[in-house]
This record gives structure tokens, sequence and C-alpha cells, in this order.
């Protein structure tokens, strides 16, 4: 018999809720915000701009569930929000329906499922991107509060995701084990 999470009746609960759609105005501002803080990282990064220059014009288009977010590679290397009626030259769709199951690919630093759709050398640069582009996060929280105070909320933050990572692991091994081991419920 293979055991169940203790809190798979969180995930069952969420996914039985109705998603709610939100103004459109919020959904604006959201895609407004991501965009400042993909250029803000994306300028940290020469080679990144460098990159998306030689797509300029082009079309992103990443899709989860309902959530939609259309972005414009500009001639500077860039990004902006694509304008209401532009056919995406690339579409990202995640296939992941669970929050959860996304959030646990994530913190265990593996890409989430997805399906790709369209231009192949912009899906290699939006590749190339994903795995190399970081955002040093303690470098901009160090302009704020200052080098000590930025280096400690950065390492708790780096000791919290190995904590998660480590709980995350232990409970897909033990998952693992238990439906390899179907008679054993210890």
């Amino acid at each position: 018999m293979a055991t169940q999470s203790p809190f798979s009746f969180v995930e069952d609960f969420f996914k039985s809720l109705p998603v709610p759609t939100p103004p459109a105005w919020a959904i604006d501002e959201t895609h407004r915000k991501c965009v400042l803080v993909l250029n803000h990282v994306l300028m940290q990064e020469p080679e990144a701009m460098q990159r998306l220059l030689r797509q300029s014009g082009r079309v992103i288009l990443a899709q989860w569930r309902i959530f939609t977010f259309k972005i414009r590679v500009t001639p500077a290397g860039l990004l902006d929000l694509a304008e209401e009626g532009d056919t995406p030259d690339l579409t990202l769709v995640l296939t992941e329906e669970s929050p959860f199951a996304l959030a646990q690919s994530l913190l265990r630093g593996a890409k989430p499922p997805f399906r790709i759709e369209g231009d192949v050398q912009l899906a290699a640069e939006v590749n190339w991107l994903a795995d190399n582009l970081r955002w040093d996060i303690e470098e901009d929280l160090s302009r704020i509060i200052g080098d000590a105070p930025a280096h400690m909320l950065a390492e708790a933050g780096r000791k919290l995701s190995a904590a998660l990572r480590d709980f995350l692991g232990q409970r897909i091994r033990d998952k693992a084990a238990s439906e390899a081991n179907p008679g054993n419920t210890a």
C-alpha cells in the first residue's frame, strides 16, 4: 500500500478552488513589474543583451494555466510588453498544472516541464538565458541596506533554500520507495 503525504489534502483543497480572475489593471501592472525585473537582470549580463539584440522585434508568449505573459524583444536587447494583437514567434507553455509540483521542481533546481512551439533560434536563445542568467539579489540588497546585512540575508535565504531542497528530496525519495514497495507501509 502506497503511503500518501499528510499534506496532500492541502493540494487537493487548492485544486478544488476556482481560480479567480484578477482585474485587468492588476494583470497589466504585474506584467510591467515583471518586465522591469527581467530587464534589470538582463542589464547585469551584457552577453544576454547581445543575444537578445539578434532577436529584436520577436514576440514570446509564456503561458501557465489561465495566465499568459507576452513580451517583445526591443532593439536595445531588452524586453517590453507586446501589443495585444502581436502574433508570438515563440510560445512556451508550462505543462505542470499543480503549483505545488511546479514549486517542488523549481526548488530542486530543475526546469519545470513545458512545451515549446515556434522559432527554433529564438527558443535556443531563451534556453541560454534560462541556463545562464542569475539575479544577484545580494548585490542589489547591498545597495539598499549595506554589505553585511545583505550578506546575512542572502546566506539565510541560501540555507532556507537548501533546507527546502533537502526536505523535498527526502519526500520524493520516500514516495518513490513506497511506490516501489507497495506492501511496506512502515
